[in-house]
């Protein structure tokens, strides 16, 4: 329905931006909204991971790690493993529901559609691990690169840890 990121008409990237904006505003009032994306330059290259979170009282935290050399699957796995860990500092929030934004169908796909990893089990494994501890988790992809407000600030924090590395 989107299109891809690298070719996406105006109208898909008005239609993903749609899209993901009706989600974000039927979740319940004490969600904690995570937009998170990894950026890698060359697969596998320097890689950055990026994370946006936005907390029911309308506080937001940003967070940008820097990697090193790893592939861009690795990033966007770590970049929801990282939403997590911040989450669960806050303890304020522990029975507050988690949706986890992502653009990655990668991450969707090996975390919550049982798609077989060949690659990266320990790093899944943890974070499923992490997800059936908290209980009230949801991921959910949404498309990158249409203008999506918490997904393009995740991406920018991305790329800037592998710009300020």
């Amino acid at each position: 329905g989107f299109g891809s990121a690298k070719n996406r008409t105006q109208k898909q990237q008005q239609q993903a931006r749609a899209a993901a904006e009706s989600v974000i505003e039927g979740l319940p009032e004490n969600s904690i909204v995570c937009f998170t994306d990894g950026s890698c330059r060359g697969n596998p290259g320097l890689a950055g991971v990026g994370v946006y979170i936005q907390y029911p009282d309308g506080t937001s935290h940003k967070h940008s790690k820097f990697l090193g050399e790893a592939t861009n699957n690795i990033a966007e796995l770590t970049a929801l493993s990282d939403a997590i860990d911040i989450v669960e500092t806050q303890a304020q929030y522990d029975t507050s529901p988690i949706v986890l934004f992502t653009d990655s169908k990668y991450a969707q796909g090996v975390l919550i559609k049982n798609w077989k990893a060949k690659a990266n089990r320990e790093l899944i494994q943890s974070i499923k691990t992490k997800i059936r501890a908290r209980g009230n988790i949801k991921i959910s992809w949404i498309a990158g690169h249409a203008g999506i407000l918490g997904n393009e600030e995740a991406d920018t924090l991305a790329n800037q840890a592998i710009d300020n590395r």
